[in-house]
């Protein structure tokens, strides 16, 4: 009897532990089959920690994906603000003041007084016009950059036509050139210094550059000089001796402010301690230098030349450093107009 009772316990304890594999091996199961059936098919024969990866490199994919949605979001706003400017020069300080211009808006002046179409109505059938050949030949993403100047523009433009309607802020011709040129100067750098274009009178240079080879600056500035001069057969020549100051201001403004924040100082020093002026530029102004081999054309004696490129703010700090180290170095000073690359335009990168 007792030999009986203890065989029934041991299978008992047999049975017991069986039933508790079985389980646990079904729970496993059901959650592997959760994980492939339940969620995602591909996620079949994943464990729990590839799925958490997975998921972890999905947030950051469609974080960047929002990041660039905003991105573009506020280039379009930027470009729409661009072509805004734009509108408000030529409506405020060129149409009423009859200065001649260059550009579409000069061709649509021209079409306006020998067939009196309205410069807005011509402006936006010539952009769709451009933006087509432009799609055409130069391609689908040139025409992505144009795209919302092409609408925008000649929008803006009857927009602030019918809103000004016979209103005249000024009507003297210098400050009309001036304030029109600052204008058009800025409307031109805001778009182009997001990587887009105006589009309309931009792209038939880059279509001749393409198809002819002929340089865009020379067909742009073709192109520019029978505009102005087609408009002189009929203006004024008061009006158009202050329509070509126009033309050099916004000019000049376009080049000035396309170079803000890209100017800066390049140096190149000559000294007979070049390695304690290396190391007192990168301690103290965290710039780098590059060393360039030299001789001297007197003596023929090699030497080290530094080169370093710094912005103007800390020009002062430099000079300061090098004549510290050597009062009799020799120091060259040239203005940079752009500089890109590590600690300008891309972020620093420290090797340890």
């Amino acid at each position: 009897m007792m030999l009986q009772q203890s065989m029934l316990k041991r299978k008992k304890k047999i049975l017991d532990l069986n039933l508790s594999v079985y389980y646990d091996t079904s729970r496993q199961q059901n959650k592997a089959n959760v994980l492939s059936n339940s969620f995602d098919p591909r996620l079949s024969g994943k464990t729990l920690a590839d799925v958490f990866f997975a998921g972890e490199h999905t947030m950051k994919e469609s974080k960047r994906n929002n990041s660039k949605i905003l991105k573009t979001a506020v280039n379009a706003v930027i470009i729409v603000t661009g072509n805004a400017i734009y509108a408000a020069g030529v409506v405020f300080f060129i149409l009423p003041t009859g200065l001649i211009t260059g550009g579409t808006t000069g061709i649509a002046l021209i079409i306006n007084h020998f067939m009196g179409m309205q410069v807005s109505s011509f402006v936006a059938v010539f952009n769709v016009i451009m933006f087509a050949l432009g799609y055409a030949i130069l391609g689908r993403n040139f025409a992505l950059s144009t795209l919302i100047s092409t609408f925008s523009y000649p929008a803006m433009l009857a927009l602030m036509q019918k809103a000004a309607g016979g209103f005249v802020l000024t009507d003297d011709l210098l400050l009309s050139a001036l304030f029109g040129g600052l204008c058009i100067g800025l409307a031109l750098a805001i778009v182009i210094r997001v990587g887009a274009s105006t589009g309309g009178m931009d792209i038939p240079p880059l279509i001749l550059n393409k198809t002819l080879r002929i340089p865009v600056s020379i067909s742009m500035y073709a192109f520019d000089f029978a505009i102005l001069i087609g408009q002189m057969l009929f203006t004024p020549r008061q009006n158009c001796l202050y329509g070509i100051v126009l033309v050099i201001v916004y000019t000049m403004t376009l080049d000035k402010l396309l170079a803000v924040g890209a100017a800066r100082t390049r140096l190149e020093i000559v000294s007979k301690d070049p390695e304690g002026i290396r190391d007192r530029i990168r301690s103290e102004l965290d710039r780098s230098v590059t060393m360039l081999h030299g001789r001297k054309g007197f003596t023929g004696a090699e030497t080290n030349v530094i080169l370093c490129v710094i912005s103007p703010k800390e020009l002062y700090r430099l000079e300061r450093i090098v004549y510290s180290v050597d009062p009799d170095a020799f120091v060259i000073m040239t203005r940079a107009t752009s500089v890109h690359g590590r600690g300008f335009s891309k972020a620093k990168e420290y090797l340890i």
